[in-house]
């Protein structure tokens, strides 16, 4: 039978964890008024009705803005309970704030008090739920305050449970969720342990591509003529050539049997858009997943519940168990009230990066805003670099950074990169902090990012048209970028970050963000009239997407900064993917796959490269976990 744990949010977890997804931001502020008591609720007099948690009877409405758009919730009372919440209305992440939306109405009524962990990963939809019931609390006359006093409760007694399994999966993202399928379908008793309260890690928040070349798909897509040598050469040049080669031939020589593969266990792609033409690669071979990542981690949540894997959610693994010789037998972890300790034949962990781990990070990219998972925050290079089982790691100081990410909240970012491809189609340009162009807008992520590194705090502009940006603004949603969120930017007009800039004019424009009015102006006669010849003689910009003229205003500067999500250090792994020790000895019994593994990428990764290698490395290990426990 398939198990899941219940919610586990511990307050050390949560002090790890307060970050949400690169995707989260802060919230944007409530509208004025927006919550109104229902047709049946009177609002009790102030001072009344709070008296020992009393509230006036009837169902009550209200909104607070959750990590994609506002979440609403009606909440019944009678004279001495809260009796009822329903979440009415969101737009929040499948499998990831749905959770909470899922987890919390229940435990607040049955707690009756707001004194509860949110969802571990989804802290900004929690918030929301909180702030909304806190709402509906005030407007019918009860006390939040005594609802924020957590109950008094004796220490609850953990229970000890010993385990056993052909194969432990530390970790529930895409290489986790991958193995646990393969290993399934191989015959193999498979326990997976996730941290999180949901199954998902950073393929749920990522832009949802995939690298599958070699594949079916590509050929039925139209192209029959790339090949493994040109996928690693593509590679190489984008990863500064510290790749390690023999993985990345891995990589490239089983990532299109594994994208058939996932085909056949119902994780589809959007064959129907076709492959993207993208600068970093020699031939198109990157793919959308259909609904994106969130699409694609709901497949394989679906899949595995088909299967006999036992899933531990809220469970975390903090030690990896070895013999007297040295071998991984085991992981000890920790639910909500249970300590586990699991023995198996293999250990995979599939743990992701560091992103989350400021302690980890190198000072260069603790520089760079964050948007991952909250997740990310090294379990696996922790635990197997410990004293008992000395893993190596390399290329530690590096991560994927990208140059289109807005601040929402201190040190986080979100991706404005959905609405920029299509930008570039338009008449959207890249400008300095002096109001200059300094690279094709066309050009590969790590062009963008090289040059942008170099200017005046490591940022850059969008400037748009308003035609340009009336449409670029409703491309963002699918990075938790709403529509009310750039109301809420725009009417700060650069008074504060993410900066917004808007005016009727350049000149006016220019001067909102302190830069020189006369040299944007000339940046913007300069670009159309490069429009006007068909050829960009600065840059090079594809004249493919260089079709219309920076047109009538108002006018619009959106900040644009280096934002990273994953991390390219990790394990030292062999081509069967066990992980090896400082002395490059196997450790016997220990595997790793997708982020978590070190050097395949070099510096950076293309796009769609890490999806696939998280599910190609994934299928590979469980393969050779199930030849090596035969």
């Amino acid at each position: 039978m398939k198990k899941t744990a219940s919610k586990l949010f511990c307050l050390v977890l949560a002090a790890m964890l307060c970050l949400s997804f690169v995707a989260c931001g802060a919230p944007a502020e409530e509208e004025e008024g927006a919550p109104t008591p229902g047709v049946d609720a009177t609002p009790a007099p102030e001072g009344e009705g709070s008296e020992g948690g009393a509230y006036t009877p009837g169902t009550y409405t209200a909104s607070a803005a959750g990590m994609n758009g506002d979440v609403t919730v009606e909440v019944t009372f009678t004279e001495s309970a809260i009796e009822s919440i329903v979440v009415t209305e969101n737009a929040e992440t499948a499998g990831i704030g749905t959770t909470a939306i899922d987890q919390l109405p229940g435990e607040i009524v049955a707690a009756q008090s707001l004194a509860i962990d949110g969802v571990a990963g989804a802290t900004f939809t929690s918030d929301a739920i909180f702030d909304a019931v806190a709402d509906c609390v005030e407007q019918a006359g009860g006390s939040v305050d005594a609802l924020m006093t957590p109950p008094a409760e004796g220490e609850a007694e953990r229970t000890q449970e010993e385990l056993s399994a052909d194969l432990v999966i530390v970790g529930g993202g895409a290489a986790g969720m991958t193995a646990c399928m393969r290993a399934e379908e191989l015959g193999l008793n498979v326990i997976l342990l996730e941290k999180m309260s949901f199954m998902g890690g950073a393929i749920s928040i990522s832009g949802g591509n995939q690298v599958v070349m070699g594949s079916q798909l590509q050929k039925d897509c139209g192209v029959t003529d790339d090949s493994v040598e040109s996928m690693v050469e593509d590679f190489l040049a984008n990863g500064a050539n510290l790749n390690v080669v023999e993985l990345l031939t891995l990589y490239a020589e089983n990532v299109g049997e594994t994208s058939d593969w996932l085909q056949s266990q119902g994780v589809t792609f959007d064959t129907e858009s076709g492959l993207h033409v993208l600068a970093e690669y020699s031939h198109n071979r990157e793919l959308a997943y259909t609904g994106s990542g969130v699409g694609a981690a709901q497949a394989m949540r679906d899949a595995i519940a088909a299967t006999d894997a036992t899933v531990l959610l809220n469970t975390r693994a903090t030690e990896l168990v070895t013999d007297e010789s040295g071998k991984v037998v085991g992981v000890k972890a920790e639910g909500e009230d249970t300590d586990y300790t699991i023995t198996a034949g293999a250990v995979l962990l599939a743990t992701g990066g560091y992103g989350n781990n400021k302690e980890l990070l190198s000072e260069e990219m603790q520089s760079a805003l964050y948007y991952g998972p909250a997740s990310s925050t090294g379990d696996g290079v922790i635990m197997a670099t410990a004293d008992n089982v000395n893993a190596a790691t390399r290329l530690m100081e590096y991560g994927k950074r990208y140059p289109n990410g807005i601040e929402v909240d201190e040190g986080i970012a979100k991706s404005t990169i959905s609405g920029n491809i299509v930008g570039w189609t338009m008449s959207a340009i890249l400008v300095n902090p002096e109001g200059e162009r300094v690279v094709s807008e066309t050009a590969s992520n790590r062009t963008i990012l090289e040059a942008e590194l170099q200017q005046t705090n490591q940022m850059l502009y969008l400037l748009m048209d308003s035609e340009t940006f009336d449409t670029w603004r409703t491309k963002l949603g699918g990075a938790g970028i709403s529509e009310e969120d750039i109301d809420g930017y725009l009417e700060a007009n650069g008074s504060t970050t993410p900066v917004f800039a808007h005016a009727d004019t350049l000149e006016e424009l220019a001067g909102i963000v302190g830069m020189d009015p006369a040299t944007l102006t000339a940046t913007v006669e300069t670009y159309n009239s490069y429009v006007q010849a068909g050829e960009d003689a600065d840059f090079g910009r594809d004249p493919a997407r260089m079709t219309m003229e920076i047109g009538e205003g108002p006018y619009y500067l959106v900040e644009q900064k280096p934002r990273f999500a994953t991390t390219m250090g990790g394990l030292v792994v062999n081509t069967t993917l066990e992980v090896e020790n400082t002395d490059g000895e196997v450790i016997d019994g220990l595997y790793a796959a997708g982020e978590v593994v070190g050097g395949v990428m070099g510096d950076d990764s293309p796009s769609g490269a890490n999806n696939g290698w998280a599910v190609t490395s994934g299928k590979l290990a469980a393969e050779n976990i199930a030849a090596a426990l035969q």
